[in-house]
């Protein structure tokens, strides 16, 4: 067992990543495995398109049926993964995931999708991804180093304290 968290390839059911992404994010929640699971990822690469005379850009998925899951890599965290709804395994050699080199991590672009936040404790954000998509909050505390933050959401006439990524969130001019 690895004591810092490796990136690992999962293969899905194809039109299943987000789904797969979304259903993980929410186990890591209900069982708190934020310390396990780190970060869940579909890579998505811009496609420009020519149609009727109109160019189009969409976002299409760089690798349709897999999706990247940061994690230290233990029987919980496997057992989450490779039991989550739509996930068909790891990809490695018979049960034993592999994980994937910095090199490789690298050249899929992944770390890319890390933003750089230029935040401060109070400020209100959007939450552009995962389960409380659509939501704004206010900041309560910012872990740099993990590329968190924690913010309150303003759910139903509550607040409900939600820890997010920076890659989930962006920042209200």
């Amino acid at each position: 067992m690895s004591e810092r968290a490796r990136w690992y390839v999962v293969h899905t059911y194809s039109g299943y990543e987000n789904k797969v992404k979304a259903n993980i994010e929410k186990t890591i929640e209900n069982r708190n495995l934020h310390s396990l699971i780190l970060d869940i990822q579909v890579p998505m690469e811009e496609c420009t398109e020519e149609k009727d005379g109109k160019v189009k850009t969409t976002l299409k998925k760089k690798f349709p049926g897999y999706v990247l899951v940061n994690m230290l890599m233990t029987d919980d965290s496997w057992y989450v993964v490779r039991n989550t709804r739509g996930v068909t395994g790891f990809v490695g050699p018979g049960s034993k995931p592999v994980p994937l080199t910095d090199e490789e991590v690298e050249s899929m672009g992944v770390m890319q999708t890390f933003v750089d936040v230029d935040l401060e404790v109070g400020e209100t954000i959007n939450i552009i991804s995962g389960a409380l998509s659509g939501f704004s909050a206010t900041v309560q505390e910012i872990t740099a180093d993990k590329h968190k933050v924690k913010a309150l959401v303003d759910m139903f006439g509550r607040e409900t304290l939600a820890e997010l990524d920076f890659n989930q969130i962006e920042k209200l001019d």
